[in-house]
C-alpha cells in the first residue's frame, strides 16, 4: 500500500523528467565549435542576435529558397551574426524546418560561448559565425564517416566504380544552378552490387567552387573510407556520401522550375483587302522585287561560304584533337584570348626581373592583372620547336582539363608572332627548386613529400583515366611539378602530351620529346608510349623525391652512379633505407620503405610489369595490398649527354638532333549507433 501510494505521488515527477527528456534535440552527428573568431559573453548583444537570427532561420513561416538552403544575418558592425542552414536534397519541407530547430537548440548548447560553430544531422547542417560567409567555400572542419563493413570482394572494381559515380554526381551538383546544387544517383559494380551516392554543395557557391569543394571532398575519400561499403566527407560547404543500401529518397527531390516559357503574341488585326494596285504602283513593284531577290541571294550565297569556311576550320581543329566532335573548341578557346596589350602591361613588358624561367620553346615571366590577380605567362620563342601545332595542342588540351593536381590555364594570346599562355601562378616554383636543393629540402618532411607524391599520382590518374581524353603528358619530371602555397602538387607543361581516344592505350612516333632520365626505355629508343611511359617517369620522381637527389646526379658517399642503378642494388641487397634522405629525420620509415618499393614497380623494364596509375594509388591508400617483386629497372648510363638533358628529336635517315635548354625545365564511418567522426 505504502509502495502504490509512493508511485502514486512519485509519477507526476517522472512525467516532467521524461517529458524534458522528450524535449531535448537528439545528438549531432558531428560538430565543431571554434574560438578563432572569438566569444561572446552571456545576455551580450551578441548573444541575443544569435538567438534571434537562429529562431527566425528555423520559423515554421520561414520556407528559405524553397530547396532546403537557409541563409540570413542579424546585428551591426562587431555584433553581427551569420547563419547558413541546409537540408539534404530529398528533405521535405516539414522535416527540413523540424531538423534545423533541432539544430539550433543544439549547436547553442553545445558551444555555449562560441561565436562560430558547425554541426550536422543526416537531414540537415546548421552553421553560424561572426563574418560573412555567404558564397565563401569553407573546408575546415571536414569530418568522416565510416560504415564499419568492408567490401567483401573486388575491392579494386567497387573503388573504380565508386569514383566514377561520385565524379560524375559532383559535375552534376555543382552545374544545377543558384536554388539547389545536389545530386544523387547509383551504379553497379562489377559483381552486381548496387552503390548509392549523393553529393551536395551549398547553393550560394559558383559552379567552378563547388566543384573544387567537391572535388577536395571526394579526395578523402580513400583515406577515410577505403575499402568500407559505405562513408561520407562532410565540409562546412560540401558533402559526398555512398552507402550500399538506399538511404534517400530519390521520388522526394523536388524538380527545379524551368524557364516559363515566352508569351505567344496576340493574332494581328484582320486586314482589310487593299485597293486595286495602280499603273505606278505595278512598275514599283516590277522594279524593286528582282533588286531585292538579288540582295537575297548574295546574302544567302555569302552565309552558305561562311558556313562552310566555319565547317572546314572545325575539321581542322578536331583533327588536332581525337574525340572532339562534342565540343567547340576554338570557341571556348576564344572566350579565354587575352589581348597582348595587357600581357605586356602586366609583366611590366616582359622585364627581366619579372622573368621565372628559361626553357627549351621559351620563357615564362611572372605578371599581375589590373584586378590583382597574379599570373603566370609563357612566352614562345618565335624559333622555338614548339609551333603551331604545339600551340594549339597546349589551349584546345589544358582548356579542357579541371583538377586539383593540374596547373590551371586561365587564358592565351595569339597576335602577330607573339604566342603567350597565361596560367595560374603557383608561388613555390617548382619541385626541382626545392627537393635538389641541400638547403631548400630540409622543409620537405615527409609528410609534405608524400602529399606530393599522392597529388602527382592522382593528377596523372586524372589524365589517363578521368579526362574525357585519355592523355598522356611524355614529359613527367620535378621541374614540371609546380608546388602551390598549400604544398599541393600541380603537373605543368602540357606542350608535348600526347592525346588518346578513349580506348587506345598506346602509340608510336617518330618524333621523340621528353628528358632523358625521365623517359621509359621503350619510348627512348623506339619511339613505343602509352600510359605506361607516364608510369616509369612518375618511379623515377619517387625515388628522386625520397632520396633529395636527381636521376642523374645521385651521388651516396664517394660513389657516383645514377639513381635507378643504387636503388636497385640497395632492394637487392636488403640495404633500401640508404636511400632515405638524411634530412628525413621524422616520419613513417614504413611508408617510406613502400614508396621505394611502389617506385621500382614503377621503373620496371618490362611495360607489362608496371601498374597503372589507378593501382598506384590503390598501393597508396591500402597497406592491406600486398605489393608484388619488383622486377630489375631499365638503367640508362651515358657519359657524353646529361641524364637531364630535355630532348626533341626527329629520327632522319638516322641522324638524330638534340638540344640543350639553359635549366633543366623544358616549357615544350559507421553509421547509426557507430559512428566515428575524425575532424580534420
Amino acid at each position: 500500500m505504502l509502495s502504490s501510494r509512493f508511485l502514486f505521488f512519485l509519477s507526476p515527477i517522472l512525467f516532467l523528467i521524461s517529458t524534458q527528456s522528450l524535449a531535448q534535440p537528439p545528438d549531432f552527428r558531428s560538430y565543431s565549435c571554434s574560438s578563432e573568431k572569438g566569444n561572446y559573453t552571456t545576455d551580450s548583444t551578441y548573444q541575443t542576435n544569435l538567438n534571434t537570427l537562429l529562431t527566425s532561420l528555423s520559423s515554421p513561416f520561414n520556407n528559405g529558397n524553397g530547396y532546403g538552403f537557409y541563409n540570413s544575418s542579424y546585428g551591426e558592425n562587431a555584433d553581427e551574426v551569420h547563419a547558413i542552414g541546409l537540408c539534404r536534397g530529398d528533405v521535405t519541407g516539414d522535416t527540413c524546418r523540424a531538423c534545423l530547430s533541432n539544430s539550433t537548440q543544439k549547436l547553442t548548447q553545445l558551444c555555449p560561448n562560441q561565436k562560430e560553430a558547425f554541426g550536422f544531422y543526416d537531414e540537415c547542417m546548421l552553421r553560424y559565425a561572426n563574418c560573412s560567409i555567404y558564397r565563401a567555400m569553407e573546408t575546415s572542419p571536414a569530418f568522416w564517416l565510416w560504415n564499419p563493413y568492408n567490401v567483401s570482394s573486388d575491392v579494386d572494381g567497387f573503388y573504380q566504380e565508386l569514383r566514377r559515380l561520385l565524379e560524375d554526381l559532383s559535375g552534376q551538383a555543382a552545374a544545377n544552378g543558384s536554388l539547389r546544387k545536389f545530386a544523387e544517383g547509383t551504379t553497379t559494380t562489377p559483381n552486381f552490387q548496387t552503390i548509392y551516392g549523393i553529393a551536395q554543395c551549398t547553393p550560394d557557391l559558383a559552379e567552378e567552387v563547388c566543384s573544387d569543394c567537391l572535388v577536395g571532398a571526394m579526395g578523402d575519400i580513400p583515406k577515410c573510407c577505403q575499402g568500407k561499403q559505405g562513408g561520407r566527407v562532410v565540409r562546412p560547404s560540401c558533402n559526398v556520401r555512398y552507402e550500399s543500401s538506399r538511404f534517400y529518397d530519390p521520388t522526394t527531390v523536388p524538380p527545379l522550375p524551368s524557364s516559363s516559357p515566352p508569351l505567344s503574341s496576340p493574332p494581328p488585326p484582320p486586314l482589310s483587302s487593299p485597293p486595286p494596285p495602280s499603273t505606278r504602283s505595278r512598275t514599283v513593284i516590277i522594279i524593286v522585287v528582282p533588286i531585292v531577290v538579288s540582295v537575297v541571294l548574295i546574302v544567302i550565297f555569302f552565309c552558305i561560304c561562311l558556313r562552310v569556311r566555319r565547317t572546314k576550320k572545325k575539321l581542322e581543329t578536331r583533327k588536332l584533337i581525337p574525340g572532339g566532335d562534342d565540343t567547340d573548341e576554338i570557341g571556348s578557346a576564344e572566350s579565354l584570348q587575352f589581348d597582348l596589350a595587357t600581357i605586356r602591361v602586366s609583366t611590366d613588358d616582359f622585364s627581366e626581373a619579372n622573368k621565372l624561367g628559361q626553357g627549351g620553346f621559351g620563357s615564362v615571366y611572372r605578371g599581375r592583372l589590373l584586378n590583382g590577380k597574379d599570373i603566370a605567362v609563357k612566352r614562345l620563342s618565335t624559333n622555338s620547336g614548339q609551333g603551331d601545332l604545339e600551340f594549339k595542342n597546349e589551349v584546345l588540351l589544358v582548356a579542357k582539363l579541371q583538377h586539383r593536381n593540374l596547373v590551371r590555364l586561365l587564358g592565351f594570346c595569339l597576335e602577330g608572332s607573339e604566342r603567350l599562355l597565361v596560367y595560374e601562378f603557383v608561388p613555390n616554383a617548382s619541385l626541382d627548386h626545392i627537393i635538389f636543393d641541400p638547403t631548400k629540402r630540409a622543409q620537405l618532411d615527409w609528410v609534405r613529400r608524400y602529399k606530393i607524391i599522392v597529388g602527382t599520382a592522382r593528377g596523372l590518374l586524372y589524365l589517363h583515366e578521368d579526362s574525357r581524353l585519355r592523355i598522356i603528358h611524355r614529359d613527367l619530371k620535378a621541374s614540371n611539378i609546380l608546388i602551390d602555397a598549400e604544398m599541393n602538387p600541380k603537373i605543368s607543361d602540357f606542350g608535348m602530351a600526347r592525346l588518346f581516344v578513349l580506348h587506345q592505350t598506346q602509340g608510336n612516333t617518330s618524333r621523340i620529346v621528353g628528358t632523358y632520365g625521365y623517359m621509359a626505355p621503350e619510348y627512348a629508343m623506339h619511339g613505343h608510349f602509352s600510359v605506361k611511359s607516364d608510369v616509369y617517369s612518375f618511379g623515377v620522381l619517387v625515388l628522386e623525391i625520397v632520396s633529395g637527389q636527381q636521376n642523374s646526379g645521385f651521388q651516396h658517399g664517394e660513389n657516383a652512379e645514377d639513381l635507378l642503378s643504387f636503388a636497385w642494388r640497395s632492394w637487392r641487397e636488403g640495404t633500401a633505407s640508404n636511400l632515405i634522405d638524411p634530412t628525413l629525420r621524422t616520419g613513417s620509415r614504413t611508408e617510406i620503405m613502400r614508396c621505394i618499393h611502389i617506385g621500382l614497380l614503377c621503373v620496371q623494364e618490362n611495360v607489362a610489369d608496371r601498374p597503372s596509375m589507378a593501382s598506384v594509388i590503390l598501393m597508396l591508400n591500402s597497406y592491406s595490398l600486398t605489393l608484388p617483386v619488383p622486377s630489375q629497372p631499365a638503367f640508362y648510363l651515358h657519359s657524353s649527354i646529361g641524364m637531364d638533358m630535355p630532348l626533341q628529336s626527329e629520327y632522319n635517315s638516322g641522324a638524330t638532333r638534340s638540344d640543350r635548354s639553359k635549366s633543366n625545365s623544358v616549357i615544350v564511418m559507421e553509421y547509426e549507433t557507430f559512428t566515428e567522426p575524425h575532424p580534420r
